[in-house]
């Protein structure tokens, strides 16, 4: 079903993009700049973000076979890599899976422009998001499935975008606490796609047949 497809790969996007997250991080490394270069960054960041993450959706049958892997074995590894995503996002830590690391943080604070480093990548379209794209399109069954997850991934980046542009309202309205509260509930959403994607990865290699 493509709303099945849609609302699983805006889910699994809204966590491995980090929407949730993004608005402390950009109101943090904006908050000397007008509101006219934070909408300059956000909508630079943004279109390069779906660049690389529309890319890697597209072409992501011709990258799995060029390395020689495959659909099952993705499906696995994405799995472990989106549930160790999703530990850090009930717990609240950040391993770099999904927004910045503290070097990197520490680095973009001296940037003058931050549009492609840290925001494009990898704060919009990180490692956890690219592999996340990558196993959602190779995972549709039709032509229409592999749309819902294009347009799923067009309108993360669209409310990542607004998000980006009201950063400094929604980190004074929601706080530490609300997003927070956010963030681990969609980690838990996501905790039990990522063992899903485990189980059909391991039920489509054939390693339990017979």
């Amino acid at each position: 079903m493509p709303t099945t497809t849609f609302l699983a790969a805006f889910a699994t996007l809204f966590a491995t993009v980090g929407v949730a997250d993004i608005a402390f991080i950009f109101a943090a490394l904006t908050k000397h700049n007008t509101a006219r270069e934070r909408f300059a960054f956000a909508t630079r960041g943004v279109i390069i973000a779906a660049i690389i993450l529309l890319t890697f959706g597209i072409l992501g049958n011709a990258i799995l076979d060029a390395f020689g892997i495959s659909i099952p074995a993705l499906r696995t590894a994405g799995g472990l890599l989106l549930f160790l995503i999703a530990i850090d996002m009930v717990f609240a830590r950040h391993s770099g899976g999904t927004g910045t690391t503290n070097e990197e943080e520490v680095e973009a604070r001296s940037r003058d422009d931050i549009a492609v480093f840290p925001l494009a990548m990898p704060l919009l379209a990180g490692p956890g998001a690219i592999s996340a794209v990558i196993l959602l399109t190779t995972g549709t069954q039709s032509d229409i499935e592999f749309w819902a997850v294009l347009v799923a991934i067009v309108v993360i980046l669209f409310l990542a975008w607004l998000t980006l542009l009201v950063a400094i309202p929604i980190q004074r309205l929601l706080g530490v606490t609300g997003l927070a509260v956010v963030s681990r509930v969609v980690g838990i959403l996501l905790a039990a796609l990522a063992v899903q994607f485990v189980f059909d990865g391991i039920k489509q290699s054939g390693l339990l047949a017979g």
